[in-house]
């Protein structure tokens, strides 16, 4: 007896959803909401105000450093409280947080869920982060604090009282990190929709999964780290004093046992928003889904492995080797991706739309931050080249090269399904085309410099860096600039866009299944997921985009139907 066994809604959900839902207000995004896809907003909105304000501070660093003499524009000590300000918002208010917006928004919908896990923990994880944020920037007016975003002690404990209001804001935002973790984690485990198996989960997911498994590991050991810096500042103890029982190289150890994951913590997010956008825009299948999956938890797993490469000329001799070891073994994983998503794009049939723009974009600076990455990981060259400004020329391939370039993939990829309304296409590639630029002017520079010997974090150099660091200051507002263009366009989008449909861009994945924006629960109706979320190409990826539902034969074989449902919308 044949008996056919229905795997997949897919569309339909699509059509009759939002008829009949409740729409968010404008209010929510400024309220208390366990909306995950409006925490989603609150996370990324927050996320790119300290995008903005850590950007200013990165232009004063610049422009302190046009001339080689200290004090042309800022104190020396004010030039040190900038860079300490721009590294935190960057890394803790921005980077950080801007993957949660995309999990918290994206990874229900990818994954065929109402919401999260726990919906009102979600809320909580996000409102940890504007006080924190707020903490962090008063101590700027009542001690600034200048020992930089890595606050290595001696430094740390004599700074004025600034650097108590970081270390309980730093505190608070580790807190945020943990809850929001903790949510990611058991809501991919738990509430996958029926049918996807975790080899049918968008690589986005991955992604997360393995980012949510690294911050629950990690970012205790950053919360240990504080409570003994606050105690040492607080109470008076001696755990990182050198003239007493404790050792300034404790803190290192705690720092960058969580602050090497961090680095990935940072990248695996945009790693899995290059795996979407490349596939949907090269019109193909992932090239090695499996590996590209795998490779995400074994950079979470390898990402431990290597935080002491960072303390190279304070290490042991006997332990370089091990750690120089790991630290090149974690290239593999990476390659792995890259190789893969080259061979993503291999003949396909590439649509230069602005969110492809960007993830090549990573792909091309993401690479030469690897290739730095594997020479300072060999013993002599990371000696000779320690705290000059190679390291922040390798830093900021990796961190906006890779990061922020897939972040703004992600944007420009989801602003339809966020928004509801397309982005102004020519907008988008002048942005991209400038924020290319003057990356690579201001940054790339930087090689030279850190090679011939320039110290990082010092206003002073010698006059044979002018000419470099000028360049690279004209580069940094080439690159301030483009962001002007990215939030022209997103008002003018908001304001007056073209309205996007539901799947603009032909995609597979489950959230391109609901109405743009997403009803406020999502799914009317129960999702079961595509059998290959990047079939692109396949027949079956025709029959899904054309509305049709796919049935499993007890023989194994498989036909499409008409979805009814989809009729029935067709219909109204």
């Amino acid at each position: 007896m044949a008996t056919d066994v229905t795997i997949h809604e897919g569309a339909g959900a699509v059509g009759a959803h939002s008829h009949h839902d409740e729409e968010t207000t404008i209010w929510e995004y400024f309220t208390w909401s366990t909306d995950h896809k409006v925490i989603g907003i609150q996370y990324g909105t927050l996320a790119f105000l300290f995008f903005l304000l850590g950007g200013l501070a990165a232009l004063g660093i610049r422009a302190e450093l046009w001339e080689p003499a200290t004090g042309d524009f800022v104190s020396n000590a004010r030039y040190n409280t900038l860079f300490t300000i721009h590294g935190t918002l960057m890394v803790f208010l921005f980077v950080v947080p801007m993957g949660g917006a995309f999990a918290n928004y994206i990874i229900p919908l990818q994954i065929g869920a109402q919401d999260m896990a726990f919906p009102w923990l979600n809320a909580f994880a996000f409102w940890l982060i504007p006080p924190a944020g707020f903490i962090i920037l008063m101590g700027y007016f009542i001690g600034p604090v200048e020992s930089g975003w890595t606050s290595y002690p001696p430094l740390s404990i004599i700074n004025g009282e600034g650097q108590t209001l970081w270390a309980v804001g730093i505190h608070l935002l580790g807190l945020s990190s943990i809850l929001g973790s903790v949510n990611f984690v058991v809501t991919i485990v738990n509430m996958r929709a029926p049918g996807m198996g975790w080899f049918q989960m968008p690589l986005m997911v991955w992604a997360i999964l393995a980012t949510g498994l690294m911050a629950l590991l990690a970012t205790p050991f950053l919360a240990g780290g504080l409570t003994l810096l606050l105690l040492e500042r607080i109470a008076g103890t001696s755990f990182f004093q050198t003239n007493g029982e404790g050792d300034v190289l404790i803190w290192q150890n705690i720092f960058w046992f969580y602050s090497h994951p961090v680095v990935y913590i940072m990248v695996l997010p945009s790693m899995g928003i290059l795996s979407e956008v490349l596939s949907v825009f090269s019109r193909k299948p992932i090239f090695g889904y499996k590996l590209i999956a795998l490779s995400s938890i074994g950079i979470a797993a390898l990402g431990f492995m290597v935080w002491a490469h960072h303390m190279f000329s304070s290490l042991e001799p006997t332990l370089r080797i091990p750690f120089m070891i790991t630290s090149m073994i974690i290239a593999v994983p990476t390659g792995i991706k890259i190789f893969s998503w080259l061979g993503t794009m291999w003949r396909g049939k590439i649509q230069l739309k602005t969110p492809l723009l960007f993830a090549v974009g990573f792909l091309s600076m993401f690479v030469i931050g690897g290739i730095t990455g594997v020479m300072l990981a060999s013993v002599p060259v990371d000696i000779h080249l320690h705290d000059t400004y190679f390291v922040v020329a390798h830093f900021h391939f990796v961190l906006f090269g890779g990061s922020v370039f897939g972040i703004y993939a992600g944007i420009y990829y989801w602003w339809p399904k966020f928004t509801g309304r397309m982005y102004n296409e020519t907008l988008g590639r002048i942005h991209f085309v400038l924020t290319y630029i003057g990356f690579l002017i201001t940054f790339f520079p930087m090689h030279f410099l850190g090679s011939a010997g320039m110290p990082r974090r010092v206003a002073w150099y010698t006059e044979e860096f002018t000419d470099l660091n000028k360049l690279a200051t004209f580069g940094a507002f080439i690159l301030g600039a483009s962001t002007l263009f990215f939030i022209a366009n997103a008002v003018i989008s908001l304001l007056a866009g073209k309205r996007a449909g539901d799947n603009p861009w032909n995609a597979l994945t489950l959230e391109w299944t609901v109405s743009s924006p997403p009803p406020k629960h999502n799914f009317l109706e129960q999702p079961i997921p595509a059998i290959d979320p990047y079939g692109y190409g396949t027949e079956e990826a025709k029959a899904y985009l054309a509305g049709e539902r796919p049935v499993v034969h007890m023989d194994g074989s498989m036909s499409y139907r008409a979805n009814e449902a989809t009729d029935m919308a067709a219909g109204d």
